[in-house]
């Protein structure tokens, strides 16, 4: 992994530095490009407020071959984690590799480890296009995420979502009036209650909400007929000011419990970190920036490395606080002193 975050390192230059913790210190207000909005705090909370979490070691019993796999989404997935969908390799991290080559290495390497990746989309066109591509060639393996646009240009890439053989597509609703797409005169807007009803009763696949940071707006997703949600403030790149991912989840997903999947991201960094986001609620966790380092600095097998790594850390963790399966983890595994 060393190797890997060096290449990063000098393809990424001037657009992330590979710090040895990502946690949006050094890159604060740099969007385009990996950091954080404004001042970062919002990235910088999103790894803080995970940090503060710690656990209840427990080292007597018999959870020697902890159990990773679980059903989500309609998918049989190997562990509970998945590829976020961040893009635009031009334009955020450096240009090091083209963004076909970026996504179908993620999204390859995702499929073989027995999870998922998940696709961006923006301007330009070949983001979106890539993406579909990569999840047309793996037989729909994979999450395409689509911008709240308006409706001429939702249902168009929806349809080709579909094309594509997506069986779930995603819409980052934390993307209403993203910096970058304004500059680009393309900006996108937030969703009424209403609306989303009208869009998830338009499309003919499992849909995901991005963006859900309070436990009244989750029930809107449920009530809107939405398949799941990620409790996620987009990487602290859109909003400054607000608090970390795991400050939150625990009351989102305590409001929407067993009526839909609860995905989480946001300063995920370790397998420890995914036991967290479980432990407060989460169903699956998603991890962002570092996956995009593994696959710029290796491609597909630096992907595949990074994946290894983390689903050692979480066997680790999971050995170390006694939890038998990322199905059955509560908040007894966190410690409360």
């Amino acid at each position: 992994m060393e190797e890997i975050r060096q290449k990063a390192r000098s393809l990424m230059k001037e657009f992330c530095r590979v710090c040895p913790v990502c946690d949006g210190r050094a890159c604060a207000g740099e969007v385009p490009g990996m950091g954080g909005l404004g001042t970062g705090s919002a990235f910088q909370d999103n790894v803080c407020a995970l940090s503060e979490h710690r656990f209840n070691m427990r080292c007597l019993h018999d959870a020697a071959d902890p159990e990773l796999s679980l059903s989500l989404l309609g998918f049989d997935l190997a562990l509970p984690l998945l590829a976020a969908p961040i893009g635009g390799v031009s334009f955020n991290m450096g240009g090091g590799m083209p963004e076909e080559d970026y996504i179908s290495a993620k999204l390859s390497a995702c499929a073989e480890a027995g999870t998922l990746g998940c696709t961006g989309d923006g301007v330009p066109e070949f983001i979106h296009e890539s993406g579909f591509s990569a999840i047309k060639a793996l037989g729909g393996r994979g999450i395409p995420f689509i911008k709240p646009w308006e409706d001429d240009e939702l249902f168009a890439k929806v349809d080709k979502a579909m094309a594509a053989g997506a069986g779930v597509i995603g819409m980052d609703v934390d993307a209403a009036g993203l910096v970058t797409l304004c500059k680009m005169g393309r900006p996108v807007s937030p969703k009424s209650a209403g609306k989303l009803v009208e869009v998830i009763k338009k499309i003919p696949a499992k849909f995901v909400v991005k963006g859900v940071m309070t436990p009244d707006e989750a029930r809107i997703c449920v009530d809107a007929g939405a398949s799941g949600i990620v409790v996620s403030n987009h990487g602290g790149r859109v909003l400054d000011g607000v608090p970390g991912t795991a400050r939150v989840l625990g009351g989102v997903a305590a409001a929407v419990r067993g009526q839909i999947d609860v995905l989480a991201d946001g300063g995920v960094r370790s397998g420890g970190d995914v036991l967290r986001m479980l432990a407060l609620g989460a169903d699956a966790v998603m991890i962002g920036r570092p996956f995009s380092v593994a696959v710029i600095g290796g491609g597909q097998s630096g992907a595949a490395s990074y994946l290894d790594k983390i689903r050692q850390e979480l066997v680790q963790s999971m050995v170390l606080t006694g939890t038998r399966s990322v199905r059955s983890v509560d908040s007894s595994v966190l410690w409360n002193g």
